[in-house]
């Protein structure tokens, strides 16, 4: 019965991170969403047809074969835009895939300041894992329109999954936030 534990935010909110430090003190592997963008960002533009459909291909796979194994499970990260429907769409269909395998689901939401988050844009941690962020001038405008454009923090009381935490991690290092991740969750 394996487990699949989302943590979403805003961009340079920390998701890598502290997936990386839950994967540490957990059994759950650990993928980053940029680890599904940046192989199809060799062959083809960030916006177009062909980079949305193997991402979406390889995580979906990845996705169905971790709730099929005997894996404890995964964590992954994702930037999760709240007011896009098809997010939604997109979230339920991993849930299916989980619940399909008896397995478990779980959603963690990250929210800091866009002051700590523009600060967090270039540690050396993100920049290393995350080569289209290594233009940190280009990086930086992406982070802030994004802000202006989408909602990247639920609103109170919106998500509705049984297995939900929202942390404010503006003041909480990654590993103090996956030690409260592993501990709500017993993980």
């Amino acid at each position: 019965m394996a487990k699949f534990v989302l943590i979403c935010g805003p961009q340079a909110v920390g998701k890598m991170t502290v997936g990386q430090e839950l994967a540490k003190i957990t059994q759950l592997k650990f993928m980053h969403n940029h680890e599904t963008i940046d192989l199809p960002l060799k062959f083809f533009p960030y916006k177009s047809e062909a980079r949305k459909r193997l991402t979406d291909l390889f995580r979906f796979a990845i996705f169905e074969e971790v709730a099929k194994s005997d894996l404890e499970g995964m964590i992954f990260t994702v930037l999760f835009e709240f007011d896009k429907e098809e997010n939604w769409d997109w979230l339920e269909k991993i849930k299916n895939i989980y619940e399909k395998e008896n397995g478990e689901f779980y959603i963690v939401e990250l929210e800091s300041t866009l002051e700590e988050r523009l600060r967090r844009n270039k540690t050396e941690n993100r920049l290393k894992n995350k080569p289209t962020k290594r233009d940190i001038e280009s990086s930086e405008k992406e982070l802030l329109s994004c802000s202006e454009e989408h909602r990247l923090n639920s609103y109170e009381g919106e998500v509705k999954y049984k297995n939900y935490l929202r942390i404010d991690n503006t003041n909480i290092s990654a590993e103090d936030t996956a030690k409260m991740i592993k501990e709500k969750f017993n993980f």
